[in-house]
């Protein structure tokens, strides 16, 4: 569905990424995990049309995307959820949560997505006129996902989707996500928490310096020595 091939990138003179290949297929939670500094964000940001590529292609559905204006991209139904949220924060949260859906593709259908939105967050329900620095982080990262599920996402990506969230509200987020999945939407993300992200992920990569060093199933990298020693602290 989506294919990284040979991707290079970077920000200006600094090269982050180098000739990474990874492949996401309809239907899965595929995982990017690594060090800060490795290359993850960065490569949600290429996919995103954020920042450009000096090698390789991007695809969806064998068709290139790199290239494409971030607005581009999501109107073919590749969205991110950013780290640390980044709502507008006096603003409500239902113009929030609307904001989402600003592609043409997205508008079509936008009272219904909203419905499904509010239906999978019961707690958004209850803070849908309150501006959104009002909100608990949990809250936040809640109306963040809403946001991305307005774009009718085919592919939504999460970018440290835990960062800054209690245990509880952890295990919340990715239960989500899985429901996410359930309901037909497929799921690229990248995650410091191994441990819940390769527990929930049918596939997952490694990327260390900006290349892949490793990829397996979620469970095989769980069990890899070097995953449990590098990651786990085992």
């Amino acid at each position: 569905m989506l294919t990284l091939t040979d991707v290079s990138a970077g920000y200006g003179r600094a090269a982050v990424l180098d000739k990474v290949s990874i492949r996401v297929d309809a239907g899965e939670v595929v995982t990017i995990i690594g060090a800060n500094g490795a290359g993850k964000t960065t490569t949600l940001r290429a996919i995103s049309g954020l920042i450009p590529i000096s090698t390789g292609s991007i695809t969806l559905e064998g068709e290139a995307i790199h290239g494409l204006g971030s607005h581009e991209v999501v109107e073919r139904g590749v969205t991110m959820v950013p780290e640390a949220r980044q709502l507008f924060p006096f603003m409500t949260v239902a113009d929030n949560l609307l904001m989402g859906a600003y592609t043409p593709r997205a508008r079509q259908d936008a009272g219904r997505r909203l419905e499904q939105v509010l239906e999978l967050f019961p707690r958004v329900r209850e803070r849908f006129r309150q501006r959104a620095a009002l909100l608990s982080g949990g809250e936040q990262q809640m109306v963040a996902i809403g946001r991305g599920l307005m774009s009718a996402p085919r592919i939504l990506m999460f970018d440290e989707p835990s960062l800054g969230l209690a245990p509880i509200v952890v295990s919340q987020v990715f239960e989500v996500i899985d429901r996410i999945v359930a309901m037909g939407t497929t799921v690229l993300i990248v995650e410091q928490n191994v441990f819940h992200t390769l527990k929930i992920a049918h596939r997952g990569y490694v990327l260390e310096n900006g290349q892949v060093t490793l990829t397996g199933t979620g469970a095989e990298l769980l069990d890899n020595p070097h995953i449990k020693k590098a990651y786990l602290g085992v």
